[in-house]
């Protein structure tokens, strides 16, 4: 038996497509079996997800960060004593679409780090920018939602640790 559940009302990540408000808790019939589902709508792009509650661990829904853990996910992003992987582009690109796929958000602060550090000294190509775009929009949207403020602050909060 699932060990989380989740209210309406309550805010929830969806890995990979970030934080979102579960609007109603639904008696559904699946292949003939009746089952309790999540309908959450995601908060960035107003996307409707529909997640069988027996199902909701295994896709990796979780509740939003608390405050503490967005204090480590800042640690990670100040953190330079990594090595940035000189594999090519595309193991990496892999390797980081891997660790967005998480739904992890310190996962996802390593991937925001590591491309904003790679991208002073090369050229990021076109999907390691769109990947750097879609980490950051995770990560500032979860934790304006965890500390309680406007994304604009949060974003100002993350451009000045990459300045």
């Amino acid at each position: 038996m699932n060990n989380k559940s989740f209210k309406v009302g309550d805010k929830v990540v969806y890995p990979g497509h970030g934080v979102g408000e579960v609007r109603a808790v639904i008696a559904k019939s699946i292949a003939g079996t009746d089952q309790r589902v999540y309908e959450i709508a995601i908060l960035e792009t107003g996307m409707k997800i529909m997640v069988p509650c027996i199902q909701s661990e295994s896709v990796g829904l979780r509740k939003v960060i608390d405050r503490k853990s967005v204090d480590k996910v800042y640690q990670i992003l100040k953190n330079r004593h990594f090595k940035i992987d000189t594999q090519t582009w595309n193991r990496r690109f892999r390797e980081y679409s891997q660790k967005i796929r998480t739904g992890s958000l310190y996962e996802i602060a390593e991937v925001l780090r590591d491309l904003s550090v790679l991208s002073v000294d090369k050229e990021l190509s076109f999907g390691e920018k769109k990947m750097l775009d879609m980490a950051q929009t995770l990560l500032v949207s979860e934790i304006a939602i965890a500390k309680s403020r406007p994304t604009e602050k949060v974003m100002g909060e993350l451009r000045e640790i990459f300045s």
